[in-house]
């Protein structure tokens, strides 16, 4: 009896297994394609703010979110992240503090400051655009990052486009861990 349950583990482990591969599979061949186009807005997800600077990760995630909007691929910008610890910064207010030093007028900057993950940052965005009846938007992260944030949008019925900012490949690692974060979110597990 011990070895029927030992082998029915060791098949749900494989499934487990198979399932994170093929969706970590997904997740590196969609961190590879721009989709950008019109769009309502470009989301930029956060990520770390240094005293009021953004990162080099949240600079160059501006950067490329600065050159969709000057190429008229969106009327506005969402910047998100919450402080992350910082007691006076969020990553929202820095990336809208920093577009409009490059000439963003900041009328056309949407701020999300209160998330502390992507499923929150997902969800606020999401809530922002249905009350701003936005449809569409163009998300701005690392390849890596771009499929779970896509699935989350498109869940809530909005039209979604990747756009990975340019980066160096990823290491694999972070595809299985993305993999494992939207597999946990299908489930109902937000991170």
């Amino acid at each position: 009896m011990k070895w029927i349950v030992a082998i029915a583990l060791l098949l749900v482990l494989a499934g487990v297994g198979w399932e994170v591969a093929g969706v970590a599979q997904e997740i590196q061949r969609q961190s590879l394609v721009d989709e950008a186009r019109p769009a309502d807005a470009i989301i930029v997800l956060g990520a770390a703010e240094y005293r009021g600077k953004p990162s080099p990760v949240l600079e160059a995630r501006l950067n490329h979110a600065l050159f969709l909007y000057l190429q008229h691929m969106a009327p506005r910008i969402i910047t998100t992240g919450g402080a992350g610890g910082d007691p006076v910064f969020t990553e929202g207010s820095v990336g809208r503090a920093y577009l409009s030093e490059h000439g963003v007028p900041p009328e056309a900057i949407v701020v999300e400051r209160d998330a502390g993950s992507t499923a929150q940052s997902v969800a606020a965005v999401a809530e922002i655009m249905r009350r701003m009846n936005l449809k569409s938007a163009i998300v701005v992260s690392d390849g890596y990052h771009i499929y779970r944030v896509k699935k989350m949008l498109e869940s809530s019925g909005l039209q979604v486009y990747g756009s990975p900012r340019p980066s160096a490949p990823p290491d694999r690692w972070q595809y299985f861990r993305q993999a494992i974060g939207y597999l946990l979110w299908r489930v109902g597990v937000a991170i």
